[in-house]
């Protein structure tokens, strides 16, 4: 164990970036006891050419056989994938006395911390957070009280850019399904209340008995996540286990979330993820929560039900799903759930039979 005292304020504000040891608060059980990588085998994970002539149907294949694919020419610019990183580095450089200044407030969402999961667990994860609802400009002054401008308009711009291929995945998933946007009015008429989320995961002196963010499904329509070159996304297949996502250069993935299942009415799964570290490599991702207006209620889309499908959910608004999914974690959506489907299996997306660390 370490004879010096961390650098920190509490114990979940270690500086990972200067441990020489895993400290006990973030020793997992060892991975023994964790479902192993199955990225040997032959499944992995879709990756799509969004200008594929056919790319509806291969994004309604992969949302329903996997919830999650990876798509490139989705028309985001490199150079701002790049921007985005490069500010995402910049942030999380910074001593750990100036991120605590944009320290998240016990009951808030935006700014500087650990993730918010942690509470299910009793250990910490080898990670550090920054999440950004709205503008911002507040949280970025106290970074940086004289140079924030540069980073706050690499955000907006990502923000938009995201948006536009947020609303152009939407029209490609529902469509596969015989809906149209004017099915969800909302979608397109509604400014939608996205985050951006922020990850760091440092190099870790014991990455087989760390983890870096624990399983878990997004309480997202759909979130968008560009990694940067250093493996780490790992997506659980029922049947397959636990597979790797591979950064791609230039492709972005995609993750359905759980008002995405509500809303196809269960034909398309939240897929559970989880990141990993490694001893010598940083790991950066930036992640695109996309959901509907706040105030929205989201259902099973009647287009998908009928006497033999009746809706499996309870109409939630987005608001109300997050205060649910804080309080149950990854029972969230039992909690909202009216009916078993009438073909008898359970809810894959119910992920109390899959270790989660």
């Amino acid at each position: 164990m370490h004879t010096k005292p961390y650098t920190m304020i509490n114990q979940k504000h270690l500086d990972l970036n200067s441990m020489k040891e895993l400290p006990e608060s973030h020793a997992w059980l060892s991975l023994d006891e964790l479902p192993s990588d199955s990225s040997s085998t032959l499944d992995q994970v879709p990756v799509i050419n969004l200008k594929d002539p056919n790319a509806m149907k291969l994004v309604g294949h992969a949302c329903k056989t996997w919830g999650v694919f990876q798509v490139t020419n989705h028309g985001v610019p490199t150079n701002l994938l790049e921007q985005m990183e490069a500010a995402g580095r910049k942030l999380f450089a910074l001593p750990m006395q100036q991120k605590l200044k944009a320290a998240r407030s016990p009951n808030g969402v935006s700014g500087y911390g650990v993730a918010r999961i942690s509470a299910f667990f009793p250990k910490l994860m080898w990670s550090e957070g920054f999440t950004i609802v709205g503008s911002p400009y507040e949280h970025a002054r106290k970074l940086w009280p004289n140079r924030y401008n540069r980073f706050c308009g690499v955000i907006e711009e990502y923000k938009e850019e995201m948006n536009k291929l947020a609303q152009k995945l939407m029209f490609l998933m529902l469509g596969s399904l015989g809906v149209t946007m004017e099915d969800v009015k909302w979608a397109t008429t509604q400014r939608s209340c996205p985050a951006l989320q922020l990850n760091s995961y440092p190099a870790c002196p014991d990455p087989d008995r760390a983890m870096g963010l624990a399983a878990h499904t997004d309480s997202t329509l759909l979130t968008i996540l560009h990694q940067n070159n250093t493996s780490g996304l790992q997506a659980h297949k029922e049947g397959t286990g636990w597979v790797t996502v591979p950064p791609i250069p230039g492709a972005l993935v995609i993750n359905v979330g759980d008002l995405l299942h509500i809303l196809s009415n269960g034909l398309y799964p939240s897929v559970l993820h989880r990141a990993m570290v490694n001893r010598t490599q940083h790991r950066l991702s930036v992640a695109y929560l996309y959901g509907p207006p706040s105030n929205v209620q989201i259902s099973p889309l009647s287009k998908l039900t009928d006497h033999v499908h009746p809706p499996l959910y309870r109409s939630v608004t987005w608001s109300e799903y997050l205060g649910t999914k804080a309080k149950h974690f990854n029972k969230a959506l039992s909690s909202v759930r009216l009916c078993a489907p009438l073909n008898g299996f359970a809810d894959t997306n119910d992920h109390n039979g899959v270790r989660v660390g």
